[in-house]
């Protein structure tokens, strides 16, 4: 992989880690696209750690939420009334949503890591998200703001967003659409996925790094990874601060009609290769 690859997919993962069309996919298409020669061991190293790239967007971009948060479970479990108060309740379920990713991970790591390869297996699983993206908004009443969300809608999200581990399958995409199948509005749901990734993508930043430690020529590829982490930390912010605006009055239609857009296209070019 190139500097100038990597900056490419470093913009690419800074667009699509939060607008619910799958930035795994992107990362499997684009070299699929313009014919590059990344070996699948550093295309998943790579892919893993630029996520950690746009971990840091969010973390930027939420700082006050996650302060908050974190305070007020300390200061609840200090006062032995760990669910009292909004911001309290929210970090339980931001674990709570956190566990299914986790286990699920854990599982088809092996799978999973070979799909990262599959241009096609991406593509499948790109209409996969469309139609969660349409399922939810068609099902959704969008009537519900994060101060009423429960623990049954978080686990809900955390399922939707375990789904996600496959490349072509939205975190963000499948995550939202859980939220909006329990009829949080779009921007809650949008809000609460983005929080939820904080858990899971530092979880698999720490397992990337171990594997990052038996890539072949390490020192050569650090400056590669570098520069897709800053460039999808930068994007990232951008992207989220776009989205949440874009949510406020419109659907995530356009988003499904994308994603099935991209799956024909990059089939047509399999099939013609």
């Amino acid at each position: 992989m190139s500097l100038i690859e990597a900056i490419i997919l470093g913009i690419v993962q800074g667009l699509t880690e939060f607008l619910p069309i799958s930035s795994s996919a992107h990362l499997v298409i684009v070299p699929f696209v313009f014919g590059w020669q990344v070996p699948p061991e550093q295309a998943f190293v790579f892919g893993v750690l630029v996520q950690i790239g746009t971990l840091v967007a969010v973390m930027v971009y939420f700082w006050q939420d996650l302060k908050g948060i974190l305070m007020a479970c300390v200061r609840g479990l200090l006062q032995g009334r760990p669910f009292a108060g909004e911001q309290a309740r929210l970090g339980w379920y931001l674990i709570l949503a956190t566990i299914p990713a986790g286990l699920f991970g854990l599982l088809v790591k092996d799978q999973v890591e070979a799909a990262f390869s599959d241009a096609r297996a991406a593509v499948l699983f790109l209409v996969v998200t469309a139609g969660l993206l349409l399922a939810a908004e068609r099902i959704g009443r969008r009537d519900r703001p994060l101060q009423q969300m429960n623990w049954l809608d978080a686990l809900w999200m955390g399922i939707a967003q375990a789904a996600a581990i496959f490349p072509g399958i939205s975190r963000s995409g499948a995550s939202i659409a859980g939220g909006l199948a329990r009829h949080l509005d779009r921007t809650s749901a949008a809000r609460f996925s983005f929080l939820m990734s904080v858990p899971v993508m530092l979880a698999a930043g720490l397992l990337a790094a171990l594997d990052l430690l038996e890539t072949p020529n390490l020192a050569q590829f650090l400056p590669v990874l570098a520069a897709g982490f800053v460039t999808a930390a930068v994007v990232g912010y951008l992207a989220i601060r776009w989205l949440l605006a874009y949510l406020t009055r419109h659907s995530l239609a356009v988003f499904a009609y994308y994603c099935l857009a991209l799956a024909g296209v990059v089939l047509i070019m399999s099939y013609a290769r």
